[in-house]
């Protein structure tokens, strides 16, 4: 058996399957949760389509867990789904939120599996450091003051952090993103055999400063 990567796609669940291959974990699955709710608690939403292309790309297993996106209801949603699986254990891409850590903990703790996540607590901007060396990682979601639908499509790069750690200072917004500030997409990593492309992009706007990049034609 091995580890299943709770991934939405984003650079800091992506990140966190790149770290456990280097040590040695088997990623076994790549577990995206579907929320029907675009404000859910635990999970993105944004461009999840692209998750599975990643899968067949990684030569790993996908799995969808669906679920409504009700907050603590999600999160029973995510338990039943893992509990499916033939796994010793998930990784996580939690860095500062003790709400996913503790809930995401408390269900591996339920069902007798590990956790790894080897991102909580790290350095923000050294973990956008290694992002920008290691990946190419895009913003698809803004949602704070300071980040406007001009940085959709941006690639996560030294110059990009140096923009965000002023809009960081003026705004206050967490510079890794923890707090739903903005959300990414990883368009290559190492363990990926090649990066993953799209056809068409569409810009929404919708409302309370949320705008979102949505890619389509995932290959």
């Amino acid at each position: 058996m091995g580890f299943a990567a709770l991934t939405s796609g984003g650079k800091d669940s992506i990140l966190t399957v790149q770290k456990a291959i280097d040590q040695g974990i088997k990623v076994t699955h790549l577990v995206t949760v579907r929320p029907e709710n675009p404000d859910s608690f635990m999970f993105h939403s944004s461009n999840l389509d692209a998750v599975p292309v990643i899968a067949c790309l990684s030569g790993i297993n996908y799995a969808e867990i669906l679920t409504k996106g009700v907050k603590e209801d999600e999160l029973q949603d995510l338990s039943e789904g893992l509990e499916k699986l033939e796994i010793d254990g998930i990784t996580v891409g939690a860095v500062n939120s003790m709400y996913q850590n503790e809930r995401v903990h408390a269900i591996a703790d339920r069902i007798g599996i590990k956790v790894f996540a080897p991102l909580w607590q790290m350095d923000p901007e050294l973990l956008l450091r290694e992002v920008a060396q290691r990946m190419d990682a895009i913003i698809v979601v803004t949602a704070a003051d300071g980040l406007s639908e001009n940085v959709l499509g941006d690639h996560i790069d030294n110059e990009f952090i140096g923009r965000l750690r002023q809009i960081s200072a003026r705004h206050h917004i967490h510079l890794a993103g923890e707090g739903g500030e903005y959300e990414s997409l990883t368009l290559n990593a190492p363990f990926y055999s090649r990066p993953l492309r799209y056809t068409s992009q569409r810009i929404f706007h919708h409302g309370a400063g949320r705008h979102e990049l949505v890619l389509g034609g995932f290959s």
